[in-house]
């Protein structure tokens, strides 16, 4: 049997309206830099190393919907983001930009909105 080609994840890609408006508020919120901008496209990378955020401007990209119901727009990704302080990184995403979603399915995790849509949950390790 052969050898697998090396595979290394480099980012995660999001679609939006507007690719720029997303990364600023991503760039704002997690205080990630920019690594490379197009008219289109831009990737914020983290500073201690690994997969970066990507966001491409899609402009017939639907809003997703949470929780969706059928014939919805459904979700087709999330981001989980570890924090030290619940309340506090709520409040930070917030003020970055993002909306608390609605419907909230655990005590322990806040689910907010990005400002195109795409729900990422905040949590703590216990």
């Amino acid at each position: 049997m052969s050898q697998p080609p090396r595979l290394r994840l480099s980012t995660i890609c999001l679609a939006a309206p507007d690719a720029h408006e997303l990364a600023t508020f991503y760039h704002q919120f997690l205080g990630w830099p920019i690594e490379r901008q197009e008219s289109d496209w831009v990737k914020l990378s983290p500073p201690e190393g690994g997969p970066g955020l990507s966001f491409h401007t899609e402009t017939s990209c639907a809003r997703p919907v949470w929780p969706a119901s059928p014939g919805d727009q459904q979700m087709m990704i999330h981001l989980d983001i570890e924090v030290d302080d619940l309340d506090s990184a709520a409040a930070h995403a917030i003020a970055s930009g993002a909306t608390l979603a609605e419907h909230q399915a655990q005590d322990d995790v806040r689910v907010h909105l990005d400002p195109a849509g795409h729900p990422f949950c905040l949590w703590v390790r216990t």
